[in-house]
């Protein structure tokens, strides 16, 4: 396994992630990809260690693909559940952590509905001088890390099964489309897709992908040098947006209509709506935003003719995706993507278990 290049104590977020560590990740997951392809599915790499699911909102295909790729591992865990826990008596969050501290946890894979707080468990581990990792399973509106990262193994196994690497990227078109402005997923997937080198397209209705997005977007990676497939990438300085403006980089592209950013796409990934996220009617209704964004085989065919497919889930059938569509295999990845996610869980958490051992 290549660990030789892999120094990352926690994976928090993928905004400082270099090209090494993304074909790390890659290659390692590729391993794994082929160890559960075995009749044993189980290899002892981290056996003796302890992981901890610490999820704090609900979350079916992220916590049982962490549960899963741990006991692949050979890894102990440990499953949090905050309705059941001591946190409904008062404990904190950060007590809760000690407490599984205390358990002898090596690794804690934290997801909560609050930005920040897989951050500030991290940063009391850190305080406190322990060699516990934290992975971040997804906080509030900030990143997901894990879910773009098994995003970028299941489009580069498609192009180079045998080799998934970050530059096979380079050049393509890839539009991300629904509620931009809510999703965790969007953000981590821009950082990976631009460290790619590829052009990324932005659609969604003013109200889900307004200026302030662009603006947050601006000022997280504004003026700042990001590697990409090798080379330095220059990324502009901020700029007002307009509806078919690129923002904030020559390879991120904001749209308010579908068309423009479908137009010769390699791959599309369609987000779900995060109705539970958003205090006020941003949208009309479901019906008409399935009309203007919901992702069709009609729409499809201002794509490449192999267009792919992709989206996290939940899916909301019907509304960001056509039933017919979200399970048709010509064109969609939704199960590769929950197949590779436990590949791309099995090498997080080998890459950060490995100096433990």
């Amino acid at each position: 396994m290549p660990t030789n290049t892999w120094n990352r104590h926690h994976i928090l977020s993928l905004a400082d992630f270099t090209t090494t560590e993304y074909d790390t990740v890659l290659q390692t997951a590729a391993s794994f990809q082929e160890v559960l392809s075995r009749r044993t599915k189980k290899v002892p790499t981290l056996q003796g260690q302890v992981v901890a699911n610490l999820f704090f909102e609900p979350s079916t295909r992220t916590r049982s693909s962490f549960e899963l790729a741990a006991k692949r591992l050979s890894a102990d865990t440990l499953n949090f559940a905050a309705a059941s826990s001591s946190m409904t008596k008062g404990e904190t969050i950060l007590d809760t952590a000690k407490t599984y501290l205390a358990m002898g946890t090596d690794i804690m894979v934290v997801r909560h509905r609050e930005a920040g707080v897989p951050n500030a468990i991290a940063a009391e581990m850190d305080r406190l001088g322990v060699r516990v990792s934290v992975l971040n399973a997804g906080d509030g509106q900030h990143e997901h890390p894990s879910q773009a990262l098994l995003d970028l193994f299941t489009i580069c196994t498609l192009i180079d099964p045998a080799s998934p690497r970050l530059e096979l990227l380079k050049g393509k078109k890839i539009a991300i489309v629904g509620d931009i402005l809510h999703s965790r997923v969007a953000r981590s997937n821009i950082w990976s897709l631009i460290a790619s080198g590829a052009q990324v397209h932005l659609a969604a209705p003013p109200t889900l992908l307004p200026k302030l997005f662009a603006e947050y977007i601006s000022e997280q990676i504004g003026g700042k040098e990001q590697e990409a497939a090798g080379d330095k990438l220059i990324l502009s300085s901020p700029s007002s947006p307009t509806p078919h403006s690129p923002l904030p980089t020559p390879q991120l592209f904001l749209h308010w209509q579908l068309e423009p950013a479908l137009q010769n796409a390699d791959f599309v990934m369609t987000l779900r709506l995060q109705k539970e996220r958003m205090t006020a009617h941003l949208l009309p209704s479901l019906r008409e935003y399935h009309h203007l964004f919901g992702i069709t085989s009609t729409k499809l065919q201002l794509c490449k003719p192999n267009v792919k497919v992709l989206h996290p889930g939940p899916v909301n059938r019907g509304v960001e995706i056509s039933s017919e569509l979200m399970d048709d295999p010509e064109f969609s990845l939704i199960q590769s993507q929950v197949t590779s996610g436990v590949a791309v869980r099995m090498a997080l958490l080998y890459l950060l278990g490995s100096g433990k051992a």
